[in-house]
């Protein structure tokens, strides 16, 4: 399949489930599900769904924060980055995503780490 990342990720609609997954698993994974006991998990998903829309090549929409203004003062560490990697790789496989989009989407994910760890 050729297009943009957004494309070959089934576009907007792709996306979002691919988002709202990444976020269930995110609360049911023990090491980071305490980052997110006070959040609301719909404004979650909307935020994850429309930066993950407007990084991947579709219509910028992402209305959020950047990375380094999400993350300041979280402290998040190393192993909690790599608990993600793991989550949206598991969220991606779920939707049966292909190889060659799983590791663009990794490798976007994790150059992203400075801008998140121990921030």
């Amino acid at each position: 399949m050729s297009g943009s990342l957004f494309v070959r990720l089934g576009g907007t609609e792709g996306i979002t489930k691919i988002a709202s997954d990444l976020v269930d698993i995110h609360l049911a994974n023990p090491s980071i599900s305490p980052r997110y006991a006070n959040s609301d998990v719909s404004a979650l998903k909307n935020g994850a769904a429309t930066f993950f829309i407007a990084g991947t090549g579709g219509p910028n929409v992402y209305k959020g924060k950047d990375m380094v203004a999400t993350h300041k003062g979280m402290n998040i560490s190393g192993d909690e980055f790599l608990a993600v990697l793991d989550d949206a790789l598991e969220a991606l496989e779920k939707n049966e995503v292909g190889q060659r989009e799983k590791e663009e989407v990794l490798f976007v994910l994790y150059s992203m780490k400075p801008e998140i760890v121990r921030i």
